[in-house]
């Protein structure tokens, strides 16, 4: 099973640098052997306001008590909370493609079909929203897509070269006039598997 995990880090006040320095490079070897196992899969920066620590990681556990004991076992849980988003398979999942130099983003896209909306006209919609994730994940702009908890939610991991392009290729979407979308640009972390593996 497949977990988002949004990890934030206080360190208390007076906690002295080298001490933080120390747990932090525990931390990326940790990473790194959790990466190994197949545990953490991916890791990113979403935009972060000055003195802010937080990342997003994509996890790999059996259930969500492996999950705690991954997450447990990391040297910065110390000073970190972590709020778990279970992922479930999403028909459309182009299953992790290859990755286009440009930039990240996640989206969290909730349908809301009109009132009113033929059944015939919904199932076309889905239909040709299918056509168009393979024709993305094909050109390498769709990575991963995943259901969330929730009626009708969905998470995605994307690649574009600027925002723009991201905006277009949401927009290109046959299900667009239906969806509300929270765009996430990410930024590299020094220990995302995809950088240490890869």
């Amino acid at each position: 099973m497949e977990y988002l995990v949004t990890r934030t880090t206080r360190v208390p006040d007076g906690t002295p640098d080298q001490a933080v320095d120390e747990v932090r490079v525990r931390e990326a070897a940790r990473s790194r052997e959790l990466a190994a196992a197949g545990h953490l899969v991916r890791l990113w920066r979403p935009p972060l306001r000055p003195g802010e620590w937080r990342s997003l990681g994509l996890f790999a556990a059996a259930d969500d008590g492996q999950l705690e004991e991954v997450l447990a076992s990391m040297p910065l849980r110390v000073w970190r909370t972590d709020e778990v988003t279970p992922l479930a398979p999403h028909p459309n999942d182009p299953a992790l493609a290859p990755v286009n130099a440009g930039t990240e983003f996640l989206t969290t896209f909730t349908i809301s079909v009109p009132e009113g909306t033929p059944a015939q006209a919904a199932k076309d919609t889905e239909a040709r929203e299918a056509r168009r994730a393979k024709e993305l994940a094909g050109q390498g702009h769709l990575l991963r897509l995943w259901r969330l908890p929730g009626r009708s939610r969905a998470l995605g991991l994307w690649n574009a070269g600027s925002p723009a392009e991201m905006q277009a290729i949401l927009k290109s979407l046959p299900m667009d006039p239906w969806m509300t979308v929270e765009t996430t640009p990410l930024s590299q972390h020094p220990s995302d598997p995809a950088l240490i593996i890869g």
